[in-house]
This record gives C-alpha cells, sequence and structure tokens, in this order.
C-alpha cells in the first residue's frame, strides 16, 4: 500500500469536540539527516552556506512531508544522488532556542558509500560551502555540542543495532 491509500484506509478524519482546539496547539519543526560514512568510518559532513557549523546531509522535514521523506529529498539536493536511506538511529528532542521552535531531529543510517559513489557527489553551492569526512573526534570543534552528542548516540545505535531516544542529545537516564 501507499500512503494516499492507508490515508483513505483512515476514514473520515476525527472531528474536533472542542472547536478551534487544533489550531491552538504547539506545533513543533521535524528534521531527518543521515549519517553517512566512508569506507574508514568517518562521517560526511557538510559546510552550509546558512550556519556557522557543521552539519550532516539532511534537512527540515515541509508540510506534511515525514522525516524519512525530507532526508531523502535534502541528499538528493544537496548530494546530487539519490542514496539509499536506512534505518532509523535516533529520534531526539530539541529545545526551543531563540527564533526557533522545538523539534524532533531523527538520524537515519545513511550507509557506507564506496569511492565510486563519492567521486559523484555534487555538493549544491546553494546549500554547502563543501563537504569533508571526518571522525567525529575531528568535527567535534566545528559542530553544536548537541550534534556531537546525537551523532555519538547515532554511532552507538550502529553497534547495538536498535534506534535510541534522547533529549537535546542526551539519553533520558544520563
Amino acid at each position: 500500500m501507499n500512503r494516499q491509500d492507508d490515508l483513505a484506509a483512515e476514514g473520515e478524519p476525527e472531528k474536533e469536540f472542542n472547536p478551534g482546539i487544533a489550531s491552538r496547539l504547539p506545533r513543533k519543526t521535524t528534521a531527518g539527516g543521515a549519517l553517512i560514512r566512508d569506507e574508514a568510518g568517518r562521517i560526511l559532513f557538510l559546510d552550509p552556506t546558512y550556519k556557522p557549523t557543521l552539519d550532516i546531509p539532511g534537512g527540515m522535514a515541509e508540510y506534511d512531508e515525514s522525516p524519512y521523506d525530507a532526508c531523502c529529498r535534502e541528499l538528493q539536493e544537496e548530494l546530487g544522488l539519490e542514496l539509499p536511506v536506512g534505518d532509523l538511529l535516533v529520534v531526539d528532542w530539541v529545545p526551543a532556542l531563540g527564533v526557533w521552535n522545538d523539534a524532533l531531529a531523527f538520524v537515519f543510517d545513511g550507509g557506507v558509500l564506496t569511492p565510486a559513489t563519492i567521486a559523484r557527489l555534487h555538493i549544491d553551492p546553494g546549500e554547502a560551502r563543501g563537504a569533508e569526512f571526518l571522525t567525529l573526534d575531528q568535527a567535534r570543534p566545528r559542530l553544536r555540542p548537541s550534534l556531537a552528542r546525537r551523532l555519538t548516540l547515532a554511532l552507538n545505535a550502529l553497534t547495538a543495532g536498535h534506534p535510541l531516544y534522547a533529549d537535546f542529545g542526551r539519553q533520558p537516564a544520563e
């Protein structure tokens, strides 16, 4: 089945018992990114044109777009290739900060790229000044601390074989 079939199977949308309540509920931002590695295990980082820190490929979901679909779309836009996106590694809640609403950041397994695939990457200059494969320790000085924590958890999830939940890059038990 596809999404349209699934929506049709749901039936009529639920009616509001208290008119207007849905429009008063908070809205969360959602993002999907990919943990992409080279054969040496280094992570692919982009140097975005729109912020001063490194980031992994991916981005914000558009209206009515899933985090997975946003990740796939952003990889195509940023890297110029349709790359397979694998399993979920981390869901991280990010608190509101400055002008930004709170968000859910999803990190998916972007797999390991061969040298031939890496050679075919075409970084969109409107999206990023460049890209490089770095270890997490090499990248850490150029990352927001919360992203470094989130990526540490994503690497742990690869080893653990199951996704992890985090609050601002920390597991709730920390």
